[in-house]
């Protein structure tokens, strides 16, 4: 298994509150790193899947966030994600995770899943 370390700076970004969140939900999981996927979902096409993982899938790509936290990202999924920025928000009385990517084309009315 290869795992490549890339530099993440035009690829995906991950804010400062996301990847706290990221680090909470690792050490309550007790997971070593966090996985980003693609899958077929929804009215769309597309969802996102974030995963806690004990170890990378053969070729995923690894990104380390400032706090340390290991973001590992699917290699086939990259080219859907290129450009992606990844914030942990407040909206209302909630905090949600939100996925900015300048790829989706089109996304559901219920936001569940999105197309290139």
């Amino acid at each position: 298994m290869s795992v490549e370390t890339f530099d993440p700076a035009n690829s995906i970004s991950v804010t400062p509150a996301a990847a706290q969140h990221f680090e909470n939900q690792l050490k309550q999981s007790g997971c070593k790193a966090v996985r980003i996927s693609l899958k077929a979902s929804g009215c769309s096409g597309l969802s996102y899947v974030f995963d806690g993982v004990d170890s990378p899938k053969q070729d995923d790509l690894e990104i380390k966030l400032e706090n340390g936290t290991v973001f590992y990202v699917e290699r086939h999924s990259l080219p859907a994600l290129q450009g992606t920025r990844i914030d942990y928000t407040n909206e209302g009385l909630n905090q949600i995770l939100k996925v900015d990517n300048p790829n989706v084309k089109g996304e559901c009315g219920c936001g569940e899943s999105f197309t290139l």
